[in-house]
């Protein structure tokens, strides 16, 4: 989570707005790959990709 808090905190201060919504995008799908891996839910996530 240090790594993500880093970048939006680069990304505030250097005034780069854009990559906000590009960041919290990675940051949900790395949070559902954690939490889905182990459940009976995988084989629908891995159809939508």
């Amino acid at each position: 989570m240090g790594m993500g808090k880093e970048l939006l905190k680069f990304a505030w201060q250097e005034k780069k707005y854009w990559m906000i919504p590009m960041i919290l995008v990675f940051l949900i799908l790395g949070a559902m790959v954690v939490f889905f891996e182990s459940t009976a839910v995988v084989p629908f996530i891995y159809a939508l990709f």
